[in-house]
């Protein structure tokens, strides 16, 4: 008999063992793959990790790839530590850079550091004010938040599509022939384009280090001050929250602002930092924001390892570019990511539950 039991304690030694063995599980069905499909297993990861990390500017690349993974992820590793399920990472995003593209036109000609801290503000704004939806409905209705943060994500693709291709709004381009035939938002001013470092060959955008530096401020929200342990005892049991007398749909409203003005920061550094202009059909196909969920999975919710967890993703989105070929079919690589991730996640089944065998008993008379 095969029984799977709840561990009453989770031994430190798993949280690295289960990690890793994971990975190492995902390899072994990814060579048993590529065996199939007639491709060289060890040829195919050599490539994988010179595409991702190894190569000439693959570093670079994969931090550019993975910034907006840690903003989204971090997002939802706020919420979710309390139990409040935001889902809107995606549509936080588009309204953060909706507001974010919108200051930084408007005040353009202002000196860079106020336009990009302007920046920054309305994209806050812009994803906690949509966030803080879902949290009144939670707070004061009862109402699942997961639908409705999930359905507000449609809403604001919506919105993001008509103001760049069903209409002349101020986010549109409108000048010039090729503008009118093929809509395309207004490129941002130089004052408005964030900044970024090269360290030794290495392209360090601004955007990923504010995302460092929310990771710092999370941590410290959550594990120094009052807030954060209101938090995690409203979490663990509403009930004892109320109980104590701490206000619950304060905190809920709270958390889900923050959550959604996260994911509006990392909306206005995807317009500052990469893309200079809406692109209402490249922010959609990306993902993030449900990318940024499997992050914070992966990362239990620590938001240092959101950052690093957010690194590595974005190392593997990129080398599955790379690896995209006459050879090598989008599908394939689709497989191989789906794989590692499908492993890390269930690996942590094994952190908080165990297998145990038990042999029948043999009645004898």
């Amino acid at each position: 008999m095969i029984r799977i039991e709840r561990r009453l304690g989770q031994p430190r030694w798993l949280t690295f063992v289960v990690p890793v063995v994971s990975i190492l599980v995902a390899f072994v069905f990814a060579t048993v793959v590529l065996l199939a499909t007639h491709h060289p297993p060890l040829h195919t990861f050599r490539r994988l990790f010179d595409a991702a990390f190894l190569g000439k500017g693959a570093l670079s690349d994969t931090l550019v790839a993975g910034t907006p993974l840690a903003f989204t992820g971090l997002a939802a590793a706020v919420a979710f530590r309390m139990n409040l399920f935001n889902i809107g990472g995606e549509g936080q995003l588009y309204a953060g850079a909706i507001t974010g593209a919108t200051i930084g036109l408007l005040i353009g000609g202002a000196p860079s550091p106020v336009v990009i801290a302007a920046m920054m503000l309305a994209g806050a704004a812009g994803g906690a004010l949509l966030a803080a939806i879902p949290g009144l409905l939670r707070a004061f209705f009862s109402t699942n938040e997961i639908i409705t943060s999930l359905m507000l994500n449609y809403v604001v693709a919506l919105v993001i599509d008509y103001l760049i291709f069903d209409s002349h709004s101020y986010l549109r381009d409108t000048s010039g022939f090729e503008a009118s035939v093929f809509p395309q938002g207004k490129q941002l001013p130089d004052s408005a384009t964030w900044s970024s470092w090269t360290l030794h060959g290495l392209v360090v955008p601004l955007g990923g280090l504010v995302a460092v530096g929310l990771a710092v401020a999370v941590w410290g929200l959550y594990t120094r001050t009052r807030f954060g342990f209101e938090v995690m005892v409203i979490g663990d049991s509403a009930r004892a929250g109320r109980y104590a007398g701490m206000r619950t749909r304060r905190k809920i409203l709270s958390v889900m602002a923050i959550s959604g003005g996260i994911a509006g920061i990392g909306g206005a550094a995807q317009m500052g930092n990469f893309d200079y202009a809406i692109d209402p059909r490249g922010l959609q196909q990306a993902n993030y924001g449900y990318a940024g969920i499997v992050v914070a999975a992966l990362a239990r919710y620590n938001p240092f390892a959101v950052v690093l967890i957010a690194f590595l993703l974005g190392g593997l989105q990129n080398a599955g570019y790379t690896l995209q070929g006459a050879d090598f079919p989008n599908g394939l690589v689709g497989v191989l990511q789906g794989l590692i991730l499908f492993c890390a996640l269930g690996g942590e089944l094994f952190v908080r539950y165990r297998v145990r065998i038990a042999r029948p008993r043999v009645l004898t008379a």
